[in-house]
């Protein structure tokens, strides 16, 4: 097996971070620094060693789901001593990594595993997996501004995020005076923020972001902070993602 699939597999990264660590030389295999790409190991007899730790495959996978609340990071630890999902799923035996991430203040869906190969294949834009979120944003929408969100909006450097299908789902108002709009977003590619991004590109506040679906794999009624293993036939789904 190739060095960098190993170490994706493992949950490290993915290929092209696992990349770095290699030419960084922050992968020893049998007690011997790699800075070579493409070096094939066994990995049933090899032993690598990243951050002082060996590494193993996972032999037994573990998928769960989460509904993550706002105001919790999508890491292992954090050097300001934020609050992180794994504060909530505690697994100590396992070396569980989440699929993707939702930002500090974005809440629901979010997929945790030990299946380093599966995390990849989610995660990587080729493979195109639909996310769905239910968005608030404050004020009216105009149809122009619908336009924008689904055409792919333009930032102020020049860069045009991805197209989006946006479907307005109601409007939440106060003495009969819309104050707020009430949104689903469809996106495949998931750019780093993109949705918080899209929206301050055509200057509108967003009050409340909640990931709701991920392929055919739904929030369902998990209340914040729960999670639970996903159902043989959510399992099902996650071969029709791939």
């Amino acid at each position: 097996m190739r060095l960098n699939k190993f170490l994706a597999t493992a949950g490290i990264a993915s290929r092209r971070k696992c990349d770095e660590l290699i030419l960084n030389g922050e992968i020893s295999v049998n007690g011997k620094v790699i800075t070579a790409l493409g070096t094939q190991i066994d990995e049933n007899i090899d032993s690598v060693i990243y951050n002082g730790k060996a590494l193993k495959l996972p032999t037994n996978f573990i998928y769960l789901k989460l509904n993550k609340p706002k105001g919790y990071l999508c890491t292992s630890s954090d050097d300001r001593n934020r609050k992180t999902v794994f504060d909530i799923v505690k697994l100590p035996e396992q070396r569980l990594f989440t699929i993707g991430r939702l930002d500090y203040d974005t809440e629901g869906l979010l997929l945790l595993t030990n299946d380093g190969a599966f995390a990849q294949k989610i995660i990587h834009p080729s493979s195109e997996v639909r996310k769905e979120y239910v968005c608030k944003v404050e004020g009216t929408l105009k149809e122009s501004e619908l336009a924008v969100l689904r055409k792919g909006v333009v930032e102020k450097d020049g860069t045009r995020l991805p197209k989006a299908k946006v479907e307005i789902l109601g409007t939440v108002a106060t003495e009969n005076k819309p104050i707020a709009t009430k949104l689903k977003i469809t996106i495949t590619e998931g750019k780093n923020r993109q949705i918080r991004r899209m929206f301050e590109g055509i200057g509108r506040k967003i009050l409340l972001l909640k990931r709701v679906a991920i392929g055919d794999i739904k929030l369902g009624g998990l209340n914040r902070g729960e999670f639970k293993p996903l159902t043989e036939k959510e399992k099902q789904c996650i071969g029709s993602l791939i």
